[in-house]
């Protein structure tokens, strides 16, 4: 026997990449175009130095407080940790154990199957319809759990709340994980299920609109219960997964509300000003409520769009997978990134077509 027979063998999720040229226009990761608010800098700079010798409060307290006032609710319903990708997997870890497969979409975060193989979770992916939209009537059937993003990734699709709460229905005996990384950048969030359903665990991120994607912050927010298991599982391998720094920068930049909703206004109204100009260039897309749009060429194919643009020194997201190789994931950058985006466009369409 070798010592390999027994490793725990898993294809691993690929993030997207992080380039750091000089002057290039960075659209493939969906990170805010714009800094922090204001308080979170002047914090950061005044954070005293010696107190990283001690220990963060494991409870991420600070923190957790400010967004139990925000979101009105009690500090025993959230639930912190680095980033929701780190949120996410402990939750699957938390509450998806039973023999019954787990279901998400066919088309969404690739990092669900790889979660579901780690933790040795049996999974079953349901195909969104024609229109990239989720069929409540695939989740009716007995099942683990469910998990799906609202707006997905990479589509830009939100499903309405109507469609969140017929699947909740059909689902009481098991948890659904509702993932809100983009819900910042329009529709409504389920967290006004939250009293009607206890299984329901809603998760959100700091890394888009709160402008904090290198700090690391996450959260979920669901029953008091929900939230117990949950730290009963983070305290079993990790106590201290928030660090000083991202408990006491995360709370400030809670308390700027007003930032916060200028920021994503001015991200929305980008958006919808891109998606104008990219159909007027021969691009097709799903009708985007995140800080992405997902865009697909009439003639000429994503992956040589791709390769030009990442020539010009311009990073898209590209997937070479079923349903949705011939599209690229483009990150809403400043109204002066997506000028440049966009002249490059109109140039290459023009020779190309």
């Amino acid at each position: 026997m070798k010592w390999e027979d027994n490793v725990r063998r898993v294809v691993p999720y690929v993030a997207g990449e992080q380039p750091n040229k000089p002057g290039m226009i960075k659209l493939n990761t969906n990170e805010c175009p714009y800094p922090p608010a204001p308080g979170v800098a002047k914090l950061a700079a005044e954070l005293d130095c010696d107190a990283l010798r001690l220990y963060p409060d494991p409870d991420a307290g600070s923190l957790v407080n400010v967004l139990a006032e925000y979101y009105h609710v009690s500090p025993k319903q959230i639930f912190t940790g680095v980033g929701s990708d780190d949120v996410l997997s402990l939750a699957f870890m938390t509450f998806f154990n039973g023999d019954l497969p787990i279901l998400f979409p066919d088309v969404t975060y690739s990092f669900y199957d790889v979660w579901a193989q780690l933790h040795r979770i049996p999974f079953q992916t349901c195909p969104l319809d024609d229109n990239w939209h989720i069929r409540p009537d695939d989740y009716r059937q007995p099942n683990g759990g469910v998990i799906f993003p609202n707006p997905n990734a990479p589509t830009g699709i939100l499903e309405s709340l109507e469609t969140v709460v017929e699947i909740l229905s059909a689902n009481r005996d098991v948890v659904v994980i509702v993932d809100e990384a983009y819900i910042d950048f329009g529709g409504r969030s389920a967290l006004s299920l939250l009293e009607k359903y206890d299984n329901l665990l809603v998760v959100q991120t700091f890394s888009k609109s709160r402008a904090m994607a290198g700090m690391r912050i996450g959260f979920c927010i669901g029953s008091e219960k929900l939230i117990g298991y949950l730290n009963d599982v983070k305290f079993s391998f990790n106590s201290y997964t928030l660090n000083l720094p991202a408990q006491k920068l995360g709370a400030e930049a809670v308390r700027d509300d007003a930032y916060f909703h200028s920021v994503t206004g001015r991200i929305v109204r980008t958006r919808e000003r891109v998606k104008k100009e990219l159909r007027a260039l021969g691009f097709s897309f799903p009708d985007s409520m995140a800080n992405f749009i997902f865009a697909s060429h009439e003639k000429i194919p994503a992956q040589q769009l791709f390769a030009a643009l990442r020539d010009a020194n311009i990073y898209v997201r590209y997937w070479n997978r079923p349903r949705i190789s011939e599209s690229l994931r483009i990150t809403v950058g400043t109204d002066e990134q997506m000028d440049t985006l966009l002249t490059f466009l109109r140039d290459y369409v023009s020779k190309a077509l």
